[in-house]
């Protein structure tokens, strides 16, 4: 397949491919064996697409090659053309075929450890033919990569409010007073919110979605945002023995609280009064993906897979 336009002359993706091998591996041996061609032809096709763009794309010594100031440039579009053409066979191939080929997911830190369980069960019976391929990442850099075409699908908590982005609900979960043994408010079931105005709180630190739903919860119960909020923790498991330290209280939610709280004689619970504060948890797909009717269709069966959840969190 030819790209450009220069007369007679136009780039093609198999010279693009041999490029970029040779701009990554600074090699023609070791890239040939990388893509599977041979030395000789691995040569030709990156001298071909020297020829076709006008340009010097390396610079060759008996020893070894090193990219040109306009191979480096042409390389980092190169690699963009190969991942946009990647990203247009996959999705031909969704098509074509639902429930197969590469599905690349992504969910945030304080969902995955809870989740992961019944969403992987769930596409092992399923969808035995999707290559799941997962990432857990924070919600802003997951959002970039569904933005950009490195994810396909997202699992964390909403409204996102982002243009461009479809959010499919799964369901909604209570936020739980997660507090050292012995706290006054330990075993309560009807705490009211205005409690939180004075608790010596615990967050995570920025850019978890947790910590900013947390103090969306306190400023509704009237904490005055100068109230005092110590970030010490970059993950649920930290932030729950730093309460089980005596360090502090913190809102945990309700996937995390078996997992999180198990066989730790050092921790309390306590309930909010209704409506309790909650967080809803979704999938997130880019709008008009082609892949649209196989990811609602996916949201259906993890809506049935995650339904028994309320029983068997309860504590």
């Amino acid at each position: 397949m030819a790209v450009g336009n220069r007369g007679a002359k136009q780039a093609t993706l198999a010279q693009l491919r041999a490029f970029v091998a040779v701009a990554e591996f600074l090699h023609f041996r070791d890239a040939a064996a990388a893509i599977g061609m041979s030395q000789p032809a691995l040569s030709g096709s990156v001298s071909a697409l020297e020829e076709a763009l006008g340009v010097r794309l390396l610079e060759r010594t008996t020893r070894k090659v090193l990219l040109s100031p306009a191979g480096e440039r042409i390389a980092v579009r190169a690699r963009a053309v190969l991942e946009a053409m990647g990203g247009l066979l996959e999705e031909a191939e969704a098509v074509r075929a639902p429930f197969t080929g590469v599905l690349r997911f992504g969910v945030i830190p304080t969902v995955a450890p809870y989740l992961l369980p019944t969403v992987l069960g769930l596409f092992r019976r399923r969808y035995p033919r999707l290559d799941l391929q997962v990432h857990e990442e924070q919600t802003a850099s997951l959002l970039e990569g569904l933005a950009g075409g490195r994810l396909d699908l997202l699992l964390l908590a909403v409204p996102l409010g982002v243009p461009g982005v479809t959010e499919l609900p799964l369901f909604d979960e209570d936020f739980v007073l997660l507090a050292p043994r012995g706290h006054p408010l330990a075993g309560r079931k009807d705490i009211p919110r205005e409690e939180l105005r004075h608790l010596h709180l615990l967050l995570l630190d920025e850019g978890h979605c947790l910590r900013d739903q947390a103090l969306d919860i306190c400023h509704d119960a009237g904490r005055t945002a100068g109230a005092d909020v110590t970030t010490t923790a970059a993950g649920l498991s930290t932030l729950v023995q730093l309460v089980a330290g005596g360090l502090g209280v913190t809102l945990l939610p309700r996937t995390a609280l078996r997992l999180e709280t198990t066989r730790n004689e050092y921790l309390a619970t306590g309930y909010f009064a209704e409506p309790a504060p909650s967080r809803r948890i979704a999938l997130a797909m880019r709008t008009g993906t082609a892949r649209e009717e196989e990811f609602r269709a996916v949201a259906d069966a993890l809506r049935e897979a995650v339904r028994p959840l309320p029983v068997w969190l309860t504590d």
